[in-house]
């Protein structure tokens, strides 16, 4: 069950950052690949890597589900039978993105001009530096993922202000002294930086592993920055855990729901920012979010 996308209506946010296929793109039955000037431009040597259209692809399903066109029948059929399990999932892309929209908002109010989004997923209006450099055109963001579908997208996440700077990173979730190390070419961690990790940690199987990803990055961190989290909820709405199941039957890249107590714990020795860990449309609300509930937890935290 793919949770991913934080707006509106658009493509999907994320591709998930793991290391099932992170080596370029090329897609079956004839269609077409990433141009090789992009192939020559990435982060490091890569290699075509076949697409397989006939299974369902985490960021292509979400896609189908925020409306976009960047999808396959395998994907759009996906998409449809978690819709008819749980309902809710109508309502989580919109949830999201507004989330997204609201922290990354907070954060440059708050004079946070450096963002590392990991799990960055397809282009979308309403990226981090969409609305970071509206506020602030100075702002630096690097995004990090390495779904091959994102990959032949990534080019479009490549644009900023004249002022600021946007850089990609194909790199593993699951490696974050890698994606640290990869970053300090574009952000200056001597100086507060916003890690973000929203509709990520849900495709990173075992609690410890989890915890020691987001312990890593906080340790790469000086006092005064941020940590932005979305976790999609298992103690919150049943028929989701019912598309979790779903989910992990017909698709290659397994999702995992976690309670709220795990997911307050990865804020221990944090400042939370209020309201605290809460569900997403009750983090900050302003006049579009919509009152309708949803099953996923969000925080923003800063670092001491």
């Amino acid at each position: 069950m793919p949770m991913c996308d934080r707006n509106r209506v658009t493509p999907c946010r994320f591709g998930t950052a793991l290391r099932d296929a992170r080596d370029g793109t090329r897609v079956q039955a004839g269609l077409a690949s990433v141009a090789d000037e992009w192939l020559k431009g990435a982060t490091r040597p890569v290699k075509v890597t076949q697409i397989d259209a006939t299974a369902p692809n985490v960021a292509r399903v979400w896609n189908y589900l925020v409306g976009g066109r960047d999808n396959f029948e395998a994907d759009r059929k996906a998409a449809r039978q978690l819709i008819t399990v749980s309902p809710v999932m109508a309502e989580v892309a919109p949830a999201t993105r507004a989330f997204h929209r609201r922290a990354v908002r907070f954060l440059a109010e708050a004079g946070i001009r450096q963002f590392l989004d990991i799990g960055t997923g397809m282009p979308t209006a309403g990226n981090t530096h969409d609305v970071a450099q509206e506020l602030a055109p100075e702002s630096r963001i690097v995004y990090v993922d390495n779904d091959p579908i994102v990959l032949s997208h990534a080019r479009a996440l490549l644009t900023s202000s004249e002022q600021g700077e946007t850089s990609y990173i194909d790199a593993d979730a699951r490696e974050p002294r890698e994606i640290i190390a990869q970053a300090q070419a574009t952000l200056d961690f001597s100086a507060p930086v916003a890690v973000i990790l929203i509709d990520i940690l849900n495709f990173i199987q075992g609690a410890e592993t989890a915890a020691g990803i987001i312990r890593t990055l906080i340790g790469a961190l000086i006092p005064g920055s941020y940590l932005v989290v979305m976790q999609p909820a298992s103690d919150l709405d049943p028929s989701l855990a019912t598309a979790a199941v779903r989910w992990n039957q017909i698709a290659p890249t397994p999702v995992v729901l976690r309670e709220r107590a795990e997911v307050a714990s990865w804020a221990d020795g944090l400042e939370l920012i209020e309201p605290g860990v809460v569900q997403v449309e009750q983090w900050r609300p302003d006049e579009d979010t919509s009152p309708r509930s949803t099953p996923l937890y969000g925080f923003v935290a800063r670092t001491r």
